[in-house]
């Protein structure tokens, strides 16, 4: 199977879905070698673009394309010509001048990824844009949740939080609607996204919207808090911190709630006392740590399958 790229997980169908998590199964067997390296990518010059703060998704996406033995370019918009007024159309059509193979590109502004397509003609993976998608997050989430729960067909999953400013959940839900399972839509009702009752992924069966945690929280396989983006608020979306953790957090008394075998997420950054507990977020079912593991597989399948050049494009 070869991509063409990465602009988000709309229109990937389970198997394509399947076969990206499956070949991310055996890029997390390469990290476990002595020598974490494969030649599959070697010759290849990958350039990481990020206009955006970023520690995990940047870091990983380097690491990946490293052990693929892709050369990577790092550009952050700090010191460079942007800086200066140069447009980001100007910006990708320099780099492309230099004889590059394709992007990874996180954005402030939805759609620039696509666009950078467009402009460049070249292989273009999203690494955030906006407030629009994250499609390697919701693939790294549900390769995580995998593996501690085996196929996610019929699985009940959670997603608690700032869902009005967060890019995962888009993608989550299209990510988790392929792949079966049945998810809840959980936030205070001023931070979820205008419209969402008309997000035609929201009409898939068992997929449904409440404000209310405590309703859901002894129901469920997988819980994904997201961080409260206290950056992007300009106004009151909750009374107070205090009143947000009593009603929508993690606390020590809804994880004791949680049944047995269900387990924990958060894309991070992670604000501890606030959305999650640190008895939560540390706790033996929590999966935070392994996402940022899977992180680096997920990417690596990505790339392999973008820029690999074997099969046809799917």
């Amino acid at each position: 199977m070869r991509l063409p790229h990465l602009l988000g997980i709309e229109g990937l169908d389970r198997q394509t879905i399947t076969t990206i998590l499956d070949t991310a199964e055996e890029m997390a067997l390469v990290q476990q070698r002595e020598i974490k390296k494969l030649p599959a990518l070697r010759g290849r010059t990958i350039v990481n673009m990020f206009f955006e703060d970023s520690t995990r998704t940047r870091l990983s996406f380097d690491l990946a394309a490293k052990r693929l033995s892709a050369d990577t370019m790092a550009f952050t918009a700090k010191g460079s010509s942007t800086s200066k007024g140069e447009s980001l159309r100007d910006t990708v059509l320099t780099i492309k001048a230099m004889g590059v193979d394709g992007f990874v590109i996180r954005h402030s502004v939805s759609g620039a990824p696509r666009l950078a397509m467009e402009w460049s003609g070249l292989p273009v993976l999203n690494a955030g844009d906006g407030m629009h998608a994250h499609p390697t997050q919701a693939l790294l989430d549900a390769f995580a949740m995998r593996r501690a729960l085996g196929d996610l067909a019929g699985k009940h999953v959670a997603i608690v939080g700032d869902l009005r400013h967060s890019r995962v959940v888009r993608s989550n839900l299209f990510c988790l609607a392929a792949l079966g399972a049945r998810v809840t839509l959980v936030a205070p009702g001023t931070l979820f996204p205008d419209g969402i009752g008309q997000w035609p992924v929201m009409a898939t069966p068992g997929f449904a919207t409440t404000t209310s945690l405590d309703d859901v929280i002894g129901d469920l396989d997988a819980l994904m808090m997201l961080r409260v983006q206290r950056e992007r608020m300009a106004g009151g979306f909750f009374p107070s911190e205090g009143e947000y953790t009593a009603l929508w957090g993690l606390t020590r008394e809804r994880l004791a709630r949680l049944p047995s075998h269900a387990v924990i997420c958060h894309p991070g950054p992670m604000n501890r006392g606030l959305e999650i507990a640190p008895e939560a977020a540390d706790a033996a079912s929590s999966l935070i740590l392994d996402q940022v593991s899977a992180g680096v597989a997920i990417r690596m399948a990505v790339l392999f399958h973008i820029f690999s050049g074997e099969g046809n494009a799917a």
